[in-house]
């Protein structure tokens, strides 16, 4: 499969990027956030199209701002 979008692509980098930084791996936050550990995998490759409230979930096992995930979306979308 295909990335949806770069836009898509770039979100999971960042997501992606926050995750190792804490040194965890996809299950601790999909542990943590609540969500799925593939939906979790699926979302960093770009292959979600997430929603609102999957992405305020990350943030927050991220100790992150929703709004830095989002920006790697925007840059890459413009």
């Amino acid at each position: 499969m295909r990335p949806l979008s770069q836009a898509h692509l770039a979100f999971g980098r960042e997501v992606r990027r926050c995750r190792l930084e804490r040194e965890w791996t996809q299950e601790d936050l999909s542990r943590t956030s609540g969500l799925h550990p593939s939906y979790v995998g699926q979302t960093e490759r770009g292959l979600r199209n997430i929603s609102l409230t999957n992405i305020l979930q990350l943030a927050e096992a991220l100790d992150t701002p929703a709004e830095q995930l989002v920006a790697a979306a925007s840059a890459a979308s413009k």
